[in-house]
């Protein structure tokens, strides 16, 4: 099945962006498009102006400050550990760096990250707004630097990440996938920031909801949205890192990998090659595990200074 290029389709709502309880199923397919580093070029200016500085500063870390860029880099941008949430890749952050021999030598204390876990673990949601209202109810110094932390971050990205354009042929690719599916953001970003960014570039115009951090997890956003609502392969979720692949295989939909590195030639595929195989019914299966293969070879699980 091959889709026109097209401008948003007529089955596209009015207000764009409405609130994830209120998607309405228009078409017999489903796509659900990640943002930081998928659609947009914004993680590394996120988390190398914004979440890396406010790291060092909230957790008093200036001693080591470049080995905590190289592991927080590490992180959240060059492993496998791409795309987590930011308080489960903040906790992994300090426990590699309390095993640096680096850090040991300037007899540094690292956070435990005790604190953050157990609010990880409370069912509270992984947001901003979880945080402030866990801390609430049980203070604690350690959570009084998480809210401090994510509310520096936040309010650093509010002020520096602008203009930063959707990569290479989203725009086309999006405008083609409207005309045959139902679109969604399916994001961990906070939706304040993700309502800016889409709106911005005028991207919301093709996606009939916006769904952030303060909806759930994006395995959360997929149960809600697609899961039972549609046949499971007629279901893709578009990400860049192994968490959301992991997402879909746990949704059991169809993931399509945003290679990190190669992010206007994935887009490309998508929008030549990728899309009508989804929307004929024969993206499933080979097709999609060479993608996938593909993807997995970038990523490495083990830090480049313990190789």
């Amino acid at each position: 099945m091959s889709v026109a290029e097209a401008a948003p389709s007529a089955n596209r709502p009015a207000n764009p962006g409405r609130v994830l309880g209120g998607f309405e199923r228009s078409y017999d397919f489903f796509v659900g498009v990640d943002s930081d580093g998928c659609a947009f070029d914004a993680m590394e200016i996120k988390h190398k102006e914004c979440f890396i500085p406010n790291t060092i500063k909230h957790w008093q870390l200036q001693p080591i400050s470049s080995l905590v860029r190289q592991t927080a880099e590490f992180v959240n941008l060059y492993s496998t550990g791409r795309g987590l949430n930011r308080w489960l890749a903040l906790v992994q952050v300090f426990d590699l760096l309390r095993e640096r021999p680096e850090v040991a030598e300037r007899g540094l204390s690292i956070p435990s990250g005790d604190r953050i876990r157990e609010f990880i673990a409370s069912g509270y949601p992984l947001s901003g707004t979880g945080m402030h209202a866990y801390a609430l109810a049980h203070p604690d110094p350690e959570l009084d630097g998480a809210v401090a932390w994510t509310d520096g971050v936040d309010a650093d990205i509010a002020a520096m990440v602008h203009g930063v354009p959707p990569f290479p042929w989203v725009r086309e690719s999006l405008a083609r996938a409207s005309t045959a599916a139902d679109l969604m953001v399916v994001s961990a970003t906070p939706l304040a920031a993700l309502s800016r960014e889409w709106s911005e570039h005028r991207l919301a115009d093709h996606m009939d909801v916006i769904a952030g951090q303060e909806d759930g997890t994006k395995l959360q956003h997929l149960q809600q949205a697609a899961v039972g609502r549609y046949p499971s392969d007629h279901v893709l979720l578009v990400g860049d890192a192994p968490a959301d692949r992991d997402t879909a295989t746990a949704a059991g939909v169809l993931f399509y990998p945003v290679n990190p590195g190669g992010e206007a030639a994935s887009w490309r595929r998508f929008h030549d090659e990728a899309l009508d195989r989804f929307l004929a019914g024969t993206y499933a299966g080979a097709y999609q595990r060479a993608l996938v293969d593909e993807f997995d070879a970038l990523l490495p699980s083990t830090p480049p200074w313990q190789r």
